[in-house]
């Protein structure tokens, strides 16, 4: 059996993976699933950095003295597991990146992100008193989850909240990252048009940045962990395993 750490995404907290830590413990498998500092609701987000969104899960590996565990980061997640690594290699047994940004070295999220991304949420933070931005509902359900029904996606949508800005915009020094050789594997949803399919896609452009790495794939939207926990569960340990 294995352990897992499951790092959720932007505009997400810890609770969103919840249906899917269910179906992996009931086929035996451990669940952490931390909720980065700055994130949820009503929790103060102004002047939260990328440094201490990673700081926070690390401080919950240790406290919770994990080991031996599989690391997975969905979508912006993959920031957060790339700069965990750096501090402790030795406690991950394989990171698994989820249709997630795996940035060149000394980027920034924005900086692979589409320009129209990158122009909305330049927009929306004007208008925000501590610095984060929401995710406009119409892209939500057109390109996050567009394997739901309206009824669920409007579900899925309100349990979403601000995120803190300042992590899209910082660079990231990944050199260290690059430098390590803890197996890791990519799991793409196939229906995930997130990122734009093409240039800003998600497979093969940010897999590719892997170097050696196992290729898991599934139908479905980036947001599988509301529409399909269960298979989602079942590609994440397919994903996971030695």
């Amino acid at each position: 059996m294995l352990t897992f750490v499951l790092i959720h995404g932007s505009w997400h907290d810890g609770s969103a993976w919840n249906p899917v830590a269910l179906h992996l413990q009931s086929l035996g498998h451990q669940v952490f699933t931390p909720t980065m500092v700055g994130h949820g609701k009503g929790v103060e987000k102004a002047g939260v950095t990328h440094a201490r969104c990673t700081a926070s899960i690390v401080d919950y590996i240790v406290k919770k003295d994990l080991d031996n565990f599989v690391l997975v980061g969905h979508s912006f997640g993959g920031t957060i597991v790339c700069k965990m690594a750096e501090f402790m290699p030795e406690r991950i047994r394989r990171m698994v990146f989820w249709n997630a940004f795996v940035l060149k070295d000394g980027n920034s999220l924005n900086d692979e992100c589409p320009p129209h991304y990158r122009d909305l949420f330049d927009r929306v933070v004007l208008d925000s008193p501590d610095y984060t931005v929401m995710l406009p509902f119409s892209i939500w359900k057109d390109a996050f989850i567009n394997d739901a029904d309206p009824q669920l996606a409007k579900a899925a949508y309100d349990t979403l909240s601000a995120e803190p800005y300042m992590p899209f915009q910082e660079k990231l020094d990944l050199k260290r990252f690059y430098s390590l050789e803890i197996p890791r594997s990519y799991l793409n949803c196939m229906q995930d048009i997130a990122l734009p399919p093409g240039e800003w896609g998600w497979h093969p452009r940010m897999s590719s940045r892997l170097g050696s790495f196992r290729l898991v794939e599934m139908p479905g939207s980036h947001e599988v962990l509301f529409t399909n926990p269960r298979g989602l569960a079942q590609k994440l340990i397919e994903g996971g395993r030695d």
